[in-house]
């Protein structure tokens, strides 16, 4: 089995190049390929390439690996690694040219399933504005960027005026009005919120402390493999409902005091 840390390096390495790819096409202009669960949701050009290029690599350096992606599909593993890949989370950012998009990459061990498998390496890297998170398993979360500089990152618990919740929105028009009626639950313990439309920006913000808390419904694994682990690295926890791990029906992320308090507020 390799390290966690190993796996780390070439997370990362592979996302920068990656990002890299997705920002010189987004700057020759993006091309929409096509639908996919709803008409808002699209799949861009680039997505295709980017997630291509990011098959190759890791095929290149770990053959016998599984992969799980967004736009590709599955394949399966005969080392016990998976990498679960989403080529540009924040298409529709992407697609209207909002910096807030990403490359996310994260290494798995055992089933490739949310439910069961265990997270060794991740790296969500935003090239609009060079920024790298990332982590390994039980070696912390860090942040590398060409504004900040590099620094290890830690969750928040909100202050007296009450939390800078995120969360996002399905594109079926059915779901609109029961996301609604949940931020009027979750309301109560935010002095603000924030609708960023990358779950791996938004789960890397708490990770910052750039965001206390997040919650979406209807994530897809690649949404959150990385991103997860990096808060988790950086003290925080990341779980759905009833004591499950964040799944299709809720992903919640935030420092331990904060995550029960919006835990509670999800499941009245």
């Amino acid at each position: 089995m390799p390290s966690a840390l190993d796996l780390q390096s070439l997370a990362i390495e592979v996302a920068k190049e990656a990002g890299a790819l997705a920002a010189r096409r987004r700057r020759e202009g993006v091309q929409i390929a096509a639908t996919k669960s709803a008409l808002a949701d699209i799949v861009t050009d680039a997505d295709r390439e980017v997630e291509q290029l990011v098959r190759e690599r890791l095929a290149a350096a770990r053959p016998d690996d599984g992969f799980l992606g967004e736009e590709g599909g599955a394949a399966a593993s005969a080392s016990g690694i998976t990498w679960v890949v989403d080529p540009i989370d924040g298409t529709v950012n992407y697609a209207y040219g909002i910096p807030a998009y990403a490359v996310s990459i994260a290494a798995v061990s055992g089933e490739p399933d949310p439910q069961k498998w265990e997270a060794l390496a991740g790296a969500v890297y935003n090239p609009a504005v060079d920024e790298l998170f990332t982590a390994a398993r039980g070696e912390g979360a860090r942040l590398v960027s060409s504004i900040e500089g590099e620094r290890m990152l830690r969750v928040a618990e909100p202050s007296d005026a009450g939390a800078l919740l995120a969360t996002g929105f399905g594109y079926d028009p059915a779901t609109h009005a029961p996301a609604l009626e949940r931020l009027g639950r979750v309301m109560p313990l935010a002095r603000d919120l924030r609708r960023i439309g990358a779950a791996s920006l938004d789960l890397t913000g708490v990770a910052a402390g750039r965001i206390d808390g997040y919650y979406e419904k209807g994530l897809w694994p690649w949404d959150h493999a990385a991103g997860a682990l990096i808060v988790v690295e950086a003290g925080g926890v990341v779980a759905g409902l009833g004591g499950k791990r964040a799944d299709r029906e809720m992903t919640i992320a935030a420092a331990p005091g904060l995550f029960a308090a919006l835990l509670a507020r999800l499941e009245e």
